[in-house]
């Protein structure tokens, strides 16, 4: 045999196995060992997606403000013409409102509630067409002086790279939840160099759960987003603080402990405002007549005029949680910046602007935090440490108890900082502030999110879970050997007891509790007469068999 005839002969080989392997990971689903390498690749695409995200903001900054260093904007914003301030909010409004009028069906802006919801109730998917248009309109809201983070929009972007993995992969429900982890944490990791917080944040706030199985792929990912994100900017922290903090522990832990339930308040006013805000938007776009694509256009207004004034309230307002927690702030300033932050945060968000709030949250905590430390520390001089301290712990309380995340959140304040001395006091705060949000609002600003639309996450799987099967797929057709009669059934349906075939199990079972039937009529309404036409029974017994699968399956993923 010839050498080339043998060097042909092994490449049909290899060409052939290679094939056989690519059939069995797209119908049966990748291997442990497959998976870690694919949970890399996911990782590594989703922490350049992160850094290309936060390169594209700076470069239209750079272009629209004329600006050299971004991370200077509210300072450099106040050496330009007002009509200059004012026109770039304005004219990014008017864009994102456009993108959103054609390419969202609701016109609305996805983000991390979105990820969460694809993560329990679609098999880790999220929506592609219209994330890719919220992707381009949170880029142009930041980039244009709207009062928002990049976190959100990173989440999501990074959460469609691991959907259109698993749509090619044709994963299973847990294998898509488990890669949309991987890409979330690598995406967190790549903005915020946190390797620790980025995996810990995919598991606590998107997953929900701390699976074994889901542990070591994330951590990979997020190893992956870090690496990218220092190869980018070298191995520095998003913030830097003056010296080293110190605590008197016995004595300061009380003014923390009160600090904690200061930001807990503050969180859920900032939580209540951004959707009292978009309650009052829709009502007075519904009495105008306002067309949707306008609505944005009206927020870059409203923050345009206020930044003409106040320009700290412009982007992500890196600088201006740096000034808090350096301690250049004088008492009224941060109090008057962080109510400002709030107003502008809830005008973006209504607007429907996109854009995330865990950075507007970190400003206003640090913000919070410093006006009660320059406070504390006015009145008890000899028993308290440096006011910087509590501008880091207030930070990590108000986004701790925004995200619903006391442990990410913690952890991201050190990794953003460097300052790991002071774990005490921002843990007291931490707790605090979560132990008093989450009793006043639905854990977290996402899980509110989600309760406004009807979506129930924030009560665990035994709520959401029922909302998840349609009645259609778990009754019994007429044809069955087991099916109702349908002389009992005609007769409950004269007694309207009864449910549609898009009815799911959240609205069948608490009429099997009420009626006490052993089953229930499904029907549909014929177009023309809206005469009630019998598609089958749904059986108490039958639907109680598929919610105890649907329950005993995610205890099994939790758990495993």
């Amino acid at each position: 045999m010839t050498e080339q005839a043998f060097f042909a002969r092994h490449m049909k080989s290899l060409t052939t196995s290679c094939g056989r392997g690519w059939d069995l990971l797209r119908h049966e689903g990748p291997g442990q060992i497959q998976f870690w390498f694919i949970a890399l690749a996911v990782g590594i695409a989703a922490g350049f997606a992160a850094i290309l995200f936060r390169l594209a903001i700076e470069e239209l900054q750079t272009a629209l403000y004329g600006i050299e260093d971004p991370n200077t904007l509210a300072s450099f914003a106040e050496t330009l013409p007002w009509y200059f301030v004012m026109a770039i909010p304005v004219l990014g409004g008017v864009t994102v409102g456009v993108i959103v009028h054609y390419f969202t069906p609701d016109g609305r802006v996805r983000s991390v509630a979105d990820v969460i919801e694809g993560a329990a109730l679609n098999d880790g998917r999220v929506e592609k067409k219209a994330g890719i248009a919220s992707a381009l309109c949170s880029w142009i809201t930041l980039s244009t002086g709207g009062s928002s983070g990049r976190e959100g929009p990173v989440v999501h972007i990074a959460a469609m790279i691991a959907s259109w993995v698993s749509n090619v992969l044709r994963v299973d429900g847990i294998t898509g939840r488990d890669l949309l982890g991987c890409a979330v944490a690598a995406a967190v990791s790549a903005s915020f160099n946190a390797p620790i917080a980025g995996a810990l944040f995919a598991l606590e706030v998107v997953l929900r759960h701390f699976a074994l199985h889901a542990f070591a792929p994330i951590v990979v990912a997020s190893a992956a987003g870090t690496v990218i994100n220092r190869l980018t900017f070298g191995d520095v922290t998003e913030f830097r603080l003056p010296g080293t903090t110190t605590v008197e522990f016995y004595l300061e832990l009380p003014a923390f402990l009160i600090l904690g339930l200061l930001a807990g308040l503050i969180a859920v006013i900032t939580m209540r405002a951004i959707f009292v805000a978009d309650d009052w938007g829709t009502e007075l776009q519904r009495k105008l007549g306002l067309p949707l694509f306008l609505r944005p256009a009206v927020a870059g207004v409203l923050l345009g005029a206020l930044a003409i004034f106040y320009p700290h309230i412009i982007g992500v307002g890196y600088e201006t949680t740096s000034l808090a927690l350096t301690g250049n702030l004088l008492t009224h300033e941060a109090i008057i910046f962080a109510v400002l932050k709030v107003v502008a945060l809830a005008i973006t968000m209504a607007g429907r602007m996109g854009g995330g709030v865990f950075s507007p949250s970190l400003m206003i905590g640090a913000l919070t935090g410093l006006a009660f430390g320059l406070i504390a520390t006015g009145v008890f001089p000899n028993q308290s440490g440096s006011s910087t301290l509590y501008a880091l712990a207030g930070m990590g309380a108000v986004a701790a108890a925004v995200l619903g995340a006391p442990i990410s959140t913690t952890l991201i304040v050190f990794e953003l900082t460097g300052d790991w001395q002071t774990g005490l006091a921002v843990m007291v705060s931490v707790s605090m502030s979560t132990a008093v949000a989450s009793r006043l609002v639905h854990r977290s600003f996402f899980l509110s999110q989600l309760e406004r639309r009807n979506v129930h996450l924030a009560a665990g799987p035994q709520a959401y879970l029922l909302a998840m099967f349609g009645v259609s797929g778990v009754m019994r057709k007429p044809t069955d050997l087991k099916a109702a009669d349908e002389q009992a059934c005609h007769e409950m349906i004269e007694q309207e007891l009864y449910v549609n075939t898009t009815s799911t199990l959240e609205t069948a079972l608490p009429l099997f509790e009420k009626s006490g039937v052993a089953f229930l009529p499904v029907i549909k309404r014929a177009p023309e007469s809206d005469t009630p036409i019998l598609q089958g029974a749904l059986f108490h017994v039958d639907a109680l068999k598929a919610y105890n699968r649907a329950l005993a399956a995610t205890a099994a993923e939790e758990h495993s």
